[in-house]
Formats: structure tokens, C-alpha cells, sequence
């Protein structure tokens, strides 16, 4: 008889791995005006979870309280950062209702970069476009009499707290309403307002 040790061992049994651990989640919420992005408020205002019922996604970034359009939400840590940090330079458009109407040479310091209080921001694109086929705001926006508004596109790189609002305003034109329309590849392009797409 052998004292061999027996070498032929059965492959232990492996557990299935939750569909829930290994399932990236990406939703596209067009976010509307006067909602935070987040999912509680002691104060009782509107936010997140008034809109989007899935469990465990975060929001990418942030959308203040009174812009509307893209949020993108995931449960993806890494994507969470990579679209949220500064550093990743993720492109962000929006399209920006300002009082007045900028002329080329505003428009140009746009795209160059203005100084504001937290240093010179970095080149954009900015062109001037027709008034976009948009949901109507709840509250309207408040116009002022005799005042001609216009609207721009822009697309930054940065993120810093309220930039785009800042830099229309350092060149002399109020921002009365802003529209986030793309993050990256995505965009609000069939997506209702209050309403949210999977990817």
C-alpha cells in the first residue's frame, strides 16, 4: 500500500459574487431648480430622494441648489471621483441665460480665462447660441424691465464653487439662469426635468 499522499484535490466551491457588488450604476438625473444634491435636509427642502428612489448612488459633484439640468449619480467610488475632482479635468457644459448681451470681446475674455478671487480660471469654450427649447422654470426667471438677455454655451474643466455664475459676472453679465447640459459624454438629451436615465 502507498504512503503516497493523495495529489489530486477537488477545486473548492466558490461563492457567487453579488450582482449588487459587481454592477456599476450610472444614473442621469435632470436635476430641477430649488433641489439640493443630496438625500436629506433637516430643513425639509427639496432633494434627491424626492426624485430618485435607487439605493447606494451618490452624486458626482455638485449642482447648486438653484441650476438645473445633469447630475450624474453612481455607486462607483472611482467614477464618483473621477468626475468630480479637479484634476481628472472632466469637460461640463452649460448653457447660460445672462442679462445683457455680451459682445465679442467679452466673449473672448471668457474663453481666455478672468482673475477671480481664487486665481485666473483656465481657458474655456464659450460661443454665443440661440435661446435653447427649454422646460419652464418653477419660479420664473425675474427679468428686468428694458434689459435684453442673451445665452451662452460654456464648457470648463475646473470645478470650482460657482464659477461659471462668477466669471459672467466679473465680465459685467449676470447670470439670471444656469443649465448644466453635459458632463463628459453624457447629456440631458431626452431626459425630462425632475426625471432620471439609467446608463
Amino acid at each position: 500500500m502507498s504512503n503516497k499522499p493523495n495529489l489530486r484535490f477537488k477545486k473548492a466551491p466558490t461563492k457567487p459574487v453579488p450582482s449588487s457588488v459587481t454592477k456599476t450604476r450610472v444614473i442621469l438625473f435632470n436635476k430641477p431648480f430649488d433641489v439640493l444634491t443630496q438625500f436629506t435636509d433637516h430643513a425639509g427642502r427639496r432633494t434627491l430622494k424626492d426624485f430618485i428612489l435607487i439605493p447606494e448612488v451618490y452624486a458626482a459633484g455638485r449642482l447648486d441648489k438653484d441650476s438645473e439640468g445633469l447630475l450624474v449619480l453612481t455607486n462607483d467610488g472611482k467614477l464618483q471621483n473621477k468626475l468630480a475632482s479637479p484634476k481628472h479635468k472632466t469637460a461640463k457644459t452649460y448653457w447660460v441665460q445672462v442679462e445683457g448681451i455680451p459682445q465679442p470681446f467679452d466673449v473672448e475674455r471668457l474663453r481666455t480665462g478672468v482673475n477671480l478671487k481664487d486665481g485666473m480660471t483656465k481657458p474655456a469654450y464659450v460661443k454665443v447660441i440661440d435661446e435653447p427649447d427649454l422646460w419652464d422654470r418653477n419660479p420664473p426667471v425675474r427679468f428686468r424691465q428694458n434689459k435684453p438677455t442673451s445665452w451662452l454655451s460654456i464648457t470648463i474643466s475646473e470645478g470650482r464653487n460657482r464659477q461659471v455664475r462668477r466669471m459672467t459676472a466679473h465680465v459685467g453679465f449676470p447670470t439670471l439662469r444656469l443649465i448644466r447640459y453635459s458632463v463628459g459624454d453624457w447629456s440631458i438629451d431626452g431626459i425630462r426635468n425632475g426625471e432620471y436615465s439609467e446608463v
